[in-house]
């Protein structure tokens, strides 16, 4: 049994002042695997009062000094990469060679891409020849609550800490307690790199506890939260009385257009994605939208490729997928399941229950349904599993529109050999983010959505520019 029953708090471990324990599960065996402490309302404080003091200090710091010391965190993070696809495999199921390359392997690739942005990166600026004795002054916001999921630990702490860092904010972390192992891990990186004491501070608890604490709290002026549409809006409503700023990752709810001229291996692909990491990826494509001629093949193709996706623990080796997170996320997509098959959805792959060998741990089977309409549950809620919704669609107009009738606004997907139509779809598309054609996004794209799957944009200068402010200065004298 692991314990991690201390915060890190103005560059030290400490004890928690009013902490309680709390047990984290390993979802392939439903076995507790570690031990920690969560925090109270005299731990945030204690953590916030070190971020506040340690702000004026590291506001001032050069950003080539800053960047310096992400230079160290990069290559703790890349020596300590074994320890943390362990710790992420254990917390939150995902099995252990996806751990590697994905979960590890985004925190190497948002942290070196955001390098390459600061090295480039405008702090200070002319307004324009136009107005020669006008600056702009881009200086970070200052304290920053950061609030991240279990789901994908490190590519969420990497996004908001590197930018954080590079834009000059102080910090404190409240990482899942479904997944906390990862977070301590990072913080011991920052240990390592010797970032200045209160720079970066972490305080592990719950979203009742700690996160409303953080939510609220007159010396933190601005929240980074991602997670739940539902717990999205909780925060901003505590946030609204100390007017901080609020940015948001929230759900989604992806739309995959397969029209009639895709390519071969774009269903397959489509299911795939969808089922990876267990569903349980707010930007999954998990409406698949397909033009009819071609809709019973597609069908048929994703039945075929749900039913050989293999399901097994996350600590054994190999290319399937693991379970979901928690008990209560196991039940959640269960209850759906169901809904799906009590709402008229056709069946044809996977189904309700544990996938047939595993009767402990959160597994879930992989489930395809065919004949879905926007009307129904399955259609409109995020399930957060290795569930794909199938639905024919007619003209062009057609699949833009019931792609689009949807509350949230993360990614979707186009697959058509069209050019010009894959141009028109992606702008009519109301999300954040549109990949096509199999295509993923370059480093250093923003990440972000609009409707309830939130604002703000994570990654690249957007990412950076997230937690500064703009200070307009006339009057300046150049080289003074």
């Amino acid at each position: 049994m692991i314990e991690k029953r201390q915060f890190y708090i103005d560059g030290a471990w400490v004890d928690p002042k009013d902490g309680k324990d709390h047990n984290v599960i390993d979802p392939s065996t439903e076995d507790p695997c570690a031990i920690i402490s969560l925090g109270g309302q005299a731990d945030t404080d204690a953590a916030v009062a070190a971020a506040k003091a340690a702000f004026p200090a590291w506001m001032a710091t050069p950003p080539a000094e800053r960047i310096a010391y992400v230079e160290k965190l990069y290559q703790a993070y890349k020596a300590r990469s074994e320890d943390m696809a362990k710790a992420i495999s254990l917390e939150m199921g995902a099995p252990i060679d996806l751990s590697r390359q994905q979960q590890v392997g985004a925190g190497i690739g948002h942290i070196k891409a955001f390098l390459e942005t600061a090295k480039t990166f405008h702090f200070d600026e002319p307004l324009g020849d136009h107005a020669p004795n006008d600056r702009i002054i881009h200086e970070p916001i200052g304290v920053v609550g950061m609030i991240t999921p279990w789901n994908w630990p490190m590519n969420q702490v990497t996004l908001k800490v590197i930018a954080g860092l590079i834009a000059g904010c102080t910090m404190v972390l409240k990482p899942s307690e479904e997944s906390p192992l990862s977070s301590m891990l990072f913080a011991e990186m920052i240990d390592e790199a010797g970032l200045p004491k209160g720079v970066f501070n972490l305080v592990n608890g719950d979203g009742a506890g700690v996160g409303s604490q953080m939510s609220a709290h007159p010396d933190i002026d601005m929240i980074s939260f991602t997670g739940s549409s539902r717990a999205g809006k909780l925060i901003s409503k505590a946030a609204a009385d100390t007017l901080k700023r609020v940015s948001l990752e929230l759900g989604g709810k992806g739309a995959n257009l397969i029209f009639a001229d895709a390519d071969e291996k774009a269903v397959k692909r489509g299911v795939l994605h969808c089922m990876n990491n267990s569903g349980q990826s707010c930007n999954a494509p998990t409406r698949m939208l397909v033009q009819r001629e071609v809709y019973d093949q597609a069908v048929e193709t994703a039945a075929e490729v749900a039913n050989k996706i293999t399901v097994g623990s996350s600590h054994e080796e190999g290319r399937h997928i693991g379970p979901v997170v928690n008990e209560t996320q196991f039940n959640k997509i269960q209850d759906l399941i169901q809904k799906g098959i009590d709402e008229g959805a056709r069946l044809v792959a996977g189904g309700t229950g544990r996938p047939d060998g595993l009767n402990r741990g959160f597994f879930v089977r992989p489930t395809v349904f065919a004949d879905v309409n926007n009307d129904m549950t399955i259609a409109r809620e995020e399930i957060f599993g290795p569930v794909l919704s199938i639905m024919p669609f007619d003209s062009e107009e057609d699949g833009i529109r019931i792609a689009n009738d949807t509350p949230y606004g993360l990614t979707n997907y186009v697959q058509t050999q069209d050019s010009a139509r894959a141009n028109r779809v992606a702008r009519a598309l109301r999300s954040g983010m549109v990949e096509m054609n199999g295509q993923s996004r370059g480093m250093g794209a923003p990440f972000g959505g609009m409707k309830q799957s939130g604002n703000g944009r994570e990654g690249g200068k957007w990412g950076i520019e997230d937690f500064l402010e703009v200070k307009a200065v006339s009057g300046w004298t150049p080289d003074a």
